[in-house]
């Protein structure tokens, strides 16, 4: 099992960005509700309610500006080692998209992030709102147009400063690489479009498309080996994953459990998490994937971003995550305001809002069970897996069971993993 690190032991902050969705066509004054699958854009309609300068509630995604205001603030909350940067650019008007449009916003916000970190190292991940059509991601052996060369080639240009010639050629090839980024650590980032349940290339090959499954089992390997502990990054989180790839992945982090010292996705939106069993029981904690919240708004949610707190870089350091810190911006408040610089809060840190005495799996485990018990906590937890706007309507007990259930999931369509839950909750039924 993991070890709290000594006493004085150095610590590491990395900044953590997912699901920007950047509206170049954002108009405040625009209609909030539209029937169209995103609002806040095109002119003002008479006796509407006005999308809000900064962002709003809602089916819309941001503005530039507030992004930009985002990374500004940020960085009072380093100093950082890295950032963390798992996809999602374009906006939700994905019924009007070309590749055109696709690489616009790739270009833009590598290069608004470069402008705004500065020296600071991002490990970028690709979401699959990059492709056009969305979720379309064909394996590599798909050649020419059809092909994924396009993105891509375009990623490794906007990204060379900051991944070094081999990482960058397995980008070019299928959207994934690996890279040292520290002393005893090393970094993969995943393209997990290669296992999402809207990809319909994937009819072709559902179990391991590009072979990156068995990559990873190869740098995970070798990453025992050398005695380095590995952090994964990717966009959509295991437990959303096709059955096969979902189940593969799964026994590769028991496999090499003793390595993985963290997992971090996004894609959902909200602020969630889901844990890793072993295989044998499915009682004993042995992983965690956190799933952080996204800066877009999109759907009636505050922008935010994420800051993980891991153990540093000194002989034996496990690199494992020991808190993380979300930060909102509050609309509400910085609409009423628009003149003004917004104000970016902290909305919790996780060990102290939800009473945990660390941050590793069998703590999650713990505040799983405490879940099923102090109606309380889940209140907390259901206002903070919001960004702090929830839904109108309470979470009623099935909610609750399915949510619980959620959390305890990182391997899709299995319903045994929800079986040591409270049996009092009504469980959702499998798919």
């Amino acid at each position: 099992p993991p070890l709290p690190p000594p006493p004085g032991s150095p610590t590491s902050r990395i900044l953590f960005l997912t699901d920007l969705h950047w509206d170049r066509h954002y108009s405040p004054g625009s209609p909030v509700a539209c029937p169209d699958p995103l609002c806040c854009r095109g002119p003002d309609r008479p006796g509407s309610q006005g999308a809000g300068y900064w962002g709003d509630y809602g089916k819309c995604d941001l503005p530039l500006w507030t992004i930009e205001s985002l990374l500004a603030q940020a960085a009072t909350a380093g100093p950082f080692a890295a950032a963390y940067w798992t996809g999602d650019l374009p906006a939700h008007d994905v019924w009007q998209q070309s590749r055109q449009d696709q690489l616009l916003a790739l270009r833009t916000l590598s290069a608004l992030l470069r402008r705004a970190l500065g020296s600071l190292p991002v490990y970028p991940a690709v979401g699959n709102h990059e492709a056009t059509p969305v979720n379309a991601f064909p394996p590599p052996f798909v050649t020419g147009n059809q092909s994924m060369a396009w993105l891509y080639d375009a990623m490794a240009e906007a990204w060379q400063d900051w991944l070094p010639p081999p990482a960058l050629e397995t980008l070019r090839a299928g959207g994934f690489y690996t890279l040292q980024v520290a002393p005893g650590l090393r970094l993969v980032a995943l393209n997990m479009n290669f296992c999402s349940q809207a990809n319909f290339w994937l009819l072709v090959n559902a179990t391991d498309p590009a072979g990156q499954l068995q990559w990873l089992v190869g740098v995970l390997a070798a990453a025992e080996r050398d005695g380095d502990k590995v952090h994964i990054i990717g966009h959509i989180p295991p437990g959303h994953c096709l059955k096969a790839w979902s189940w593969n992945y799964y026994r590769i982090v028991n496999r090499f459990e003793g390595t993985i010292s963290g997992q971090f996705f996004g894609h959902t939106h909200l602020d969630e998490f889901e844990l890793f069993y072993d295989e044998e029981t499915l009682t004993r904690p042995l992983s965690v994937a956190f799933v952080a919240p996204s800066v877009t708004t999109y759907i009636d949610l505050n922008p935010g971003f994420r800051v993980y707190e891991v153990a540093g870089s000194y002989p034996g350091s496990s690199h494992a995550v020991l808190d993380h810190e979300t930060f909102i911006l509050n609309l509400t408040e910085a609409n009423a305001s628009p003149g003004l610089a917004p104000r970016w809060q902290l909305l919790y840190r996780a060990r102290a809002a939800l009473g945990l005495p660390g941050a590793f799996p069998e703590h999650w485990d713990q505040l799983l069970r405490r879940l099923q018990q102090e109606p309380r906590l889940f209140s907390r937890l259901w206002f903070l897996r919001h960004k702090g706007h929830p839904p109108r309507s309470p979470c009623s007990l099935p909610c609750v069971a399915a949510t619980l259930c959620a959390l305890r999931s990182a391997r899709s369509g299995d319903p045994q993993l929800c079986q040591h839950l409270h049996p009092g909750l009504p469980l959702p039924r499998s798919q």
